[in-house]
């Protein structure tokens, strides 16, 4: 008897951890992230983040996106009609900016695609990206 309920407990206390680790492993900023890119860059950007041939450029994989975080806040809010190479390819249709985004939502993107599709770029602080807005033209 006393054997099988110290078996009950260290099964309970193994599927406790199992449990603890799933939900710790699963980030509420980047399914934020995953979620509102989703909903408002994937439709140019692909779910994947290929990009749309020519007209949209691909953050999977980009040069553009590795050489240019410090830009990228703003023009996720702002948007951005400058010609742009990415990947040695040019880019020259605007992109409209998603003014109702916040500092929040937007880091959530920002580091979403910055380690999606095998991208292993830096996170970005949520102070980052308010002095990046402070500065947008």
């Amino acid at each position: 008897m006393f054997k099988m309920r110290r078996i009950l407990v260290l099964g309970i206390v193994f599927l406790v951890g199992v449990l603890l680790f799933f939900i710790s492993s699963c980030s509420p900023s980047r399914n934020q992230g995953a979620y509102l890119y989703e909903r408002d860059c994937s439709s140019c950007h692909m779910p994947d983040g290929s990009g749309l041939g020519e007209l949209y450029p691909p953050l999977a994989g980009s040069d553009y996106l590795k050489n240019n975080q410090g830009k990228l806040a703003c023009i996720i809010k702002y948007g951005i009609s400058d010609t742009l190479t990415v990947n040695g390819i040019q880019y020259d249709v605007p992109m409209e900016g998603i003014k109702k985004l916040n500092e929040v939502e937007i880091t959530n993107i920002i580091n979403y695609i910055n380690t999606a599709w095998n991208n292993q770029l830096v996170e970005q602080k949520l102070e980052d990206i308010s002095l990046q807005l402070k500065k947008c033209n």
